[in-house]
Order: structure tokens, then C-alpha cells, then sequence
């Protein structure tokens, strides 16, 4: 059984305490286990069995015994009971966006409603609507969520890069520890650091590839394993992604990573383009019509020289000009991540962050940063305690004590005042004028009411960017990969009047975020527009997230220059 099948076997449980009505905590211990299961890179089974499981965040004796039985027997007793006593059709309604588990049980109990069927013509005999805290709106959403759901496609669920990136890279490691290995590159999306990936490609080189393969399926992540042959294996991780492994020999490296980095659009351009000019190009070589003689070639520079065009960097490889630009020498000089001289969007235990201002800016300093802005989230859209205009006041003297100290030690490093400020429904803030006047950075998102139509949600954001006071939108669409899509927004409007009033642009790099996207970012520094690139940091270790955002400005074609936090502190 695989961690993901555990991982899913836990949160089914938790949505039926919740359905049954269970105390939240406990249901909360169950969600966050199976969080933890599911992103764990050994076996979860060989842990139950041989008593180690405990040794995992949050699993206890009580949650050892249910993967015990659930490895043992195919299913949690605790949860067969509930089953038993619950319709089966009410988890499946659990999957609606916006439906919680205490408003399926009330749909179910009011109603008599117990499939995604039924609730679904109770929803347009509009009977949802007249049930109380329940309105047109909602009774609308669930209409669309449940066609969404129904419309689903069968197949492998696409993972975010942050989730599949580490594994990828653990197993190209396991090919390279393998004495008979000579070269091992990872493939395919997420090569290119795509938002969300299907699954995993490796190329690797070997003059014993059988015996290679045979290595890899053995590996410490591997769940499950075909025949390993002569040109690779398949196989399974334990987090549930699958991994092609192909290889070849060294002197068609080149040819094999091109071809399985694609992508695919990428590679039929390329294949057309090749055809008109009498070459063939395929994993297999590049055949040229009038020798008669295929080439193979140990890099991929190699490849795109012979086929007339500059090494085209992965990340740009998605049939959206690179090729012309590769041919005419004007591929862009990308963004690194040595180019980032600070981040400037934070969170502290002032609002929903967990480590201290003191201990955000020693992490920055760990980065080679030159500044850090700390902006906690503000007024009308705090955490536990509110952060009051008193206490903004007041973490701007903090913020001024520090960099006071600082100054005396002569270290090169600077905090911000800043704030994270929410953007009302009509494009207003909640702090006055004169205190987010005193801020070094003012970011602005909007967090709340994202139902309101495109034209009311495009008015909103427009407001808040011609306000002088902002400086910068925050995650500007709102998108969550996998679980929100972006809100209504017309983002060239958007763009438009940010170029008018010099109001920057957010590449979020938070992986679950990514907001701006590769291609809004592109549009928005093609129109002028200038872009930043933080973190949205609410750990001190998740300042490394800059890498997915270096990852997506990369795929918009972005260099140093149209990237203000890659020179020093300009305000």
C-alpha cells in the first residue's frame, strides 16, 4: 500500500468524523497525519510493520494502530463503521469546492439528498436557496462544482513542482551513486519547472543499463518496480508518483534528453520546421534526407547546433517563440537566483507567521540578502490578534531599533517596514493614509470575497493600484495550484493601469501559489510593468520558496532587468 492510498485511506476518516459530527481537533489530528504521510519519501507500510511509525509528526499509538489494520486488512475499522452508518454519497459531496463536511450533513438532513445526483436537482428546483445561511449564489456554486466534478478526467492526479521535485531529484542522485552510470539528467515538466507535474522522467547513460536499471528499481523511494531491461525501467515511488527511467549510450545522450524534456508542442515545432529542411529529428537522432545518415549527440547543445539554433534553456521550451528567437540570437538572458538581493514579502508571529522579525532577518542574512521587508498581515485581515494601527506603529520602531543596531555592527543589511495590506471589496485599505505612509513597503492582496463578478473584481484590484500609497500587488489572481482557481479578473486591464501608475506586480514564489504565472508575468513585464519576486515567507525556512519563483519568472522570459529585488533598495 502506498503512502498516498494511506495518506487518502486517513482523510477519508477525518471527513467522516466530521460528517458524524466528531470534535474538530481530532479530525484535525487525522488531516495533518495524513499530510505528513503522503509527502513521506519511505515506506509508511515497513514503517507500521516494523514499528517505527511513531517516529513520524503526529502519529501516535492510536493512529499507528488504524495504518496497522488498514495495511493488515485493506481498510480502517473506525472508518467501515461510519460507513455503515453514513451514505455513501456524502463524501463524494465532501469533494465540492466550498462545501464543508457540517453543510453536507445538513443538505443530507433537510433534504434528503445523499448523492451528487440528487443534490444537484435539488440545487436547480432551487430548494439549496431556501434553506437558511444558504442563498442563490451558493446554490449556484454547488451546480457548477458538481459538473466540475463530474467532468473530471480519469488518469494521474498532476502534482505541484514543489511536491515532485524532491523526489525527482533524490532518485537522478541514486542513478549517479551507480559506478556503471556515466551521465543522469531529470526530464520532462519538471525539467522545466512547469507549475504542476504528471510524473517523472530520468535520462541516464550507462554500458551496463541493465544492471543500472536493476539499481534504481531497488531504490530507497521505490514502491513498486517493472522488469528492469536494457533501456530502463518504470516504476512507482511511494508517494504514488510514477517514474519512467530510460537509458542509452552516451553518444545519443543528447538526443534523449531533448526529446523527453519537451515539450511536446516544443518538440512538434521543432520536428516541422526540421522537416521542411530535409532533417528528421527524433529520441532516436537527427536523420538528414540527402546523406542518408543519422546523428546522434552526447548534449543537447549539440542537437540544437545542428538544427540551426542557440541552446534554447529548458524553462522556455513550450512553443511560445523560442525557437524564432533561438534561430535570430535573441533568446533572453534569464533570471538566477544569485541575481535576488532581497525579498520583500514576509510574515512574523505578529500576525499568521511562526518565527520572530529577529529570526526572519537571520535567515535573510543566511541568503546573502541585503534587505527583508516584514509585512504582516493588516487590520481587517489578521490572525488571532488583530495587528492594530497601534501595533503597526509600534513594529515600525522595532523595525527602526534594528536597523539602528545593524548600522552600529556595519552589516550590510536592511529590514523594511512593510505591511501585507488587505484590499477591501471596493479597492480600499485598512490602515489611514499617514501610517501606511510611514512604511517602507506597502503590498497589497486581497484575500476575501472572490465570488463577485470579473468587472467588480477588476474595479476592486484597479483601485487599489492607482492608490499612491501601494507599491506592489500581492499574488494578483489569487490562484491556489490544485485547490483555487484565480478569481474573476481582467489581468490586461489589471496590467494596464499598474503601467500607468507605476504600481509593481508579485511573482507569489509560495509553490502552492505561483501567482503572478509564467504567462501573466511575461505580459506584464512585456507591457512595462515592473516585477518582484518574494516569497511570501511565513517560516524562516520557506525563504528558499525564491526558487519557484525564480522558476516561473525563468519561464516568462524575465532577466535581471525587469526584476526590481535583483538590485539594491531603491526607495
Amino acid at each position: 500500500m502506498t503512502n498516498p492510498q494511506i495518506a487518502a485511506a486517513l482523510e477519508e476518516l477525518a471527513v467522516l468524523y466530521q460528517l458524524d459530527g466528531a470534535d474538530r481537533y481530532r479530525v484535525l489530528a487525522y488531516v495533518n497525519s495524513a499530510r505528513t504521510i503522503r509527502s513521506e519519501g519511505s515506506s509508511v507500510e515497513e514503517m507500521a510493520k516494523n514499528g517505527t511509525v511513531t517516529s513520524l509528526p503526529g502519529v501516535g499509538k492510536t493512529l499507528e494502530e488504524k495504518i496497522i489494520a488498514l495495511v493488515e486488512t485493506g481498510e480502517i475499522p473506525a472508518a467501515a463503521k461510519l460507513k455503515e452508518k453514513l451514505p455513501a454519497g456524502l463524501i463524494e459531496m465532501n469533494r465540492i469546492p466550498g462545501l464543508g463536511p457540517k453543510t453536507v450533513r445538513r443538505l443530507h438532513d433537510e433534504l434528503d439528498v445523499s448523492t451528487l445526483d440528487e443534490l444537484k436537482a435539488a440545487a436547480e428546483a432551487h430548494e439549496v436557496s431556501a434553506m437558511k445561511g444558504l442563498g442563490p449564489k451558493q446554490e449556484a456554486n454547488i451546480v457548477e462544482g458538481i459538473e466540475r466534478l463530474q467532468a473530471e478526467p480519469e488518469g494521474p492526479e498532476r502534482k505541484r513542482l514543489d511536491e515532485i521535485l524532491p523526489i525527482a531529484e533524490e532518485l537522478v542522485e541514486i542513478l549517479r551513486e551507480h559506478a556503471s552510470c556515466e551521465e543522469a539528467e531529470i526530464a520532462g515538466s519538471v525539467r522545466r519547472l512547469t507549475d504542476t507535474c504528471k510524473d517523472v522522467d530520468l535520462i541516464a547513460t550507462s554500458e551496463s543499463p541493465k544492471e543500472l536499471a536493476t539499481h534504481i528499481a531497488g531504490g530507497k523511494p521505490v514502491a513498486s518496480a517493472g522488469k528492469p531491461s536494457e533501456t530502463g525501467v518504470r516504476l512507482e515511488t511511494h508517494t504514488g508518483v510514477g517514474v519512467d527511467v530510460r537509458i542509452v549510450e552516451p553518444d545519443a545522450f543528447g538526443n534523449l534528453l531533448q526529446h523527453f524534456t519537451g515539450s511536446a508542442a516544443h518538440n512538434e515545432r521543432l520536428r516541422a520546421i526540421a522537416v521542411k529542411e530535409g532533417l528528421h529529428v527524433s529520441e532516436n537522432g537527427v536523420l538528414d534526407d540527402k546523406t542518408g545518415k543519422t546523428d546522434l549527440f552526447k548534449t543537447e547543445k549539440e542537437v540544437y547546433k545542428r538544427l540551426g539554433y542557440d541552446y534554447i534553456e529548458p524553462e522556455l521550451r513550450e512553443q511560445r517563440g523560442e525557437l524564432e528567437a533561438a534561430r535570430d540570437g535573441k533568446l533572453p538572458k534569464l533570471i538566477s537566483r544569485q541575481d535576488i538581493k532581497g525579498d520583500l514579502h514576509c510574515h512574523t508571529t505578529l500576525s499568521d507567521g511562526h518565527d520572530t522579525l529577529e529570526e526572519m532577518a537571520e535567515a535573510a542574512q543566511e541568503l546573502g540578502y541585503e534587505y527583508l521587508a516584514i509585512t504582516d498581515h493588516s487590520a481587517s485581515h489578521g490572525f488571532g490578534d488583530h495587528v492594530t494601527p497601534d501595533r503597526l506603529w509600534q513594529r515600525i520602531e522595532e523595525v527602526s531599533r534594528y536597523n539602528e543596531g545593524n548600522a552600529k555592527s556595519k552589516k550590510n543589511f536592511r529590514l523594511l517596514a512593510g505591511s501585507e495590506v488587505n484590499i477591501g471589496t471596493k479597492g480600499e485599505l485598512d490602515y489611514e493614509d499617514d501610517l501606511l505612509d510611514a512604511l517602507d513597503w506597502v503590498i497589497a492582496s486581497i484575500h476575501t470575497s472572490f465570488s463577485k463578478d470579473e468587472k467588480k473584481m477588476t474595479s476592486r484590484m484597479i483601485a487599489a493600484i492607482e492608490n499612491p500609497l501601494v507599491d506592489c500587488i500581492g499574488h494578483p489572481t489569487g490562484r491556489l495550484l490544485n485547490k483555487r482557481d484565480p478569481y474573476p479578473l481582467n489581468i490586461g486591464e489589471a496590467i494596464s493601469a499598474a503601467f500607468e501608475s507605476g504600481t509593481l506586480f508579485e511573482i507569489n514564489s509560495n509553490p502552492q501559489r505561483r501567482d503572478l504565472n509564467d504567462i501573466h508575468a511575461r505580459m506584464a513585464a512585456d507591457a512595462g510593468v515592473g516585477i518582484v519576486i518574494n516569497t511570501d515567507a511565513h517560516r524562516a525556512e520557506t525563504l528558499s520558496y525564491i526558487n519557484y519563483g525564480i522558476a516561473t519568472a525563468r519561464r516568462a522570459w524575465l532577466g535581471p532587468d525587469q526584476v526590481l529585488n535583483t538590485g539594491e533598495w531603491w526607495k
